[in-house]
């Protein structure tokens, strides 16, 4: 038996990569999905590192230190917001980065040389290309794959569908 007061948030996957400038630009409906449902939906940063971006990995790395030490999500925005400068700066930006949130940047350093966050980006960028994700952003909700590379024309109307929908079959 199923007590709906006790049911869970309903969850948004967000494939990202952090040195995407389409990822930068999704990070309004973001935002707006979090402003908006609150905790009833868990928007969850999942790591799709490309090939293409040779900063990408380590980014993903230093995400989840952040996450560790308690900012993950202001901590993606802050690279996301400097995804063209990643590029050039690389790692220096990542632990500058961490600094100005006031994380510990020497654990960030040590994080990303012994490399203890690999196992959690390489599952999730394999979970990503076992449901068909290509590129970032991509949103799962609800089993629905949807795909932001391409356009992100619609998305969050879609996902505030699919949201309010099982949301309301709780």
């Amino acid at each position: 038996m199923s007590d709906s007061s006790t049911a869970g948030p309903v969850v948004l996957d967000v494939w990202c990569e952090l040195q995407c400038a389409d990822c930068h630009t999704a990070l309004a409906d973001l935002r707006a999905l979090r402003a908006r449902y609150g905790d009833r939906l868990d928007v969850r940063l999942r790591h799709f590192p490309l090939d293409k971006h040779r900063h990408s990995f380590a980014a993903a790395q230093a995400a989840e230190e952040a996450g560790e030490q308690g900012q993950g999500w202001a901590y993606a925005e802050a690279v996301l917001a400097r995804h063209a400068e990643l590029a050039d700066r690389g790692e220096p930006l990542l632990l500058e980065v961490a600094r100005r949130l006031g994380l510990d940047d020497e654990e960030f350093d040590t994080a990303l040389i012994d490399g203890r966050h690999t196992l959690i980006v390489d599952a999730d960028q394999a979970e990503g290309k076992a449901i068909g994700v290509t590129g970032t952003p991509t949103y799962v909700i609800g089993g629905e794959r949807l795909d932001g590379g391409k356009s992100q024309d619609g998305l969050r109307e879609r996902v505030e569908e699919i949201a309010d929908r099982l949301l309301a079959e709780v």
